[in-house]
């Protein structure tokens, strides 16, 4: 889906946090991200997800990665959902639709014969230069972490 692919700069962006602080990626220079877009807070893929990254997290961070989830749900929802899930990590309320749309993760979607619009599930790896490593469309929600330390080892 989306059209950024390894070795593209990635785009930049300054929104806010679910605690009302504001983010930007700049933030991480010098640091490796896992930036991952998910559809909705508290929804059984995105939970188990973000649960995966949350269940790795100490093991991700001592590896040197951030890891920041990024989806339209407002700064509350996100608060609830990391609050909910305890969730260790920074997630990203995009409600305007402009980071996903940066990313290419904004499309058609079909579920049950219904099209509509949303988020595509895609993980980034971001160098610490703010380079694209890596690109995962195909998400495993369960094994998550785990994908991007495959992809990493290879």
């Amino acid at each position: 889906m989306s059209t950024l692919k390894a070795g593209d700069k990635a785009p930049e962006f300054t929104a806010k946090d679910q605690n009302g602080k504001e983010v930007s990626l700049a933030d991480f220079k010098g640091k490796t991200v896992i930036l991952y877009f998910y559809p909705k807070d508290d929804t059984p893929g995105c939970t188990a997800e973000s649960c995966d990254f949350r269940d790795n997290y100490q093991f991700l961070t001592s590896q040197g990665f951030e890891v920041i989830g990024v989806s339209i749900d407002n700064e509350k929802s996100h608060k609830k959902f990391e609050t909910k899930y305890n969730l260790p990590f920074t997630l990203i309320a995009d409600p305007e639709q402009k980071i996903v749309t940066a990313y290419g993760v904004w499309g058609e979607k079909n579920m049950y014969g219904k099209v509509y619009m949303g988020t595509v599930r895609t993980t980034f790896i971001i160098d610490p230069e703010g380079v694209i490593s890596h690109v995962i469309n195909k998400v495993d929600t369960k094994n998550s972490s785990q994908q991007v330390l495959d992809l990493l080892k290879a």
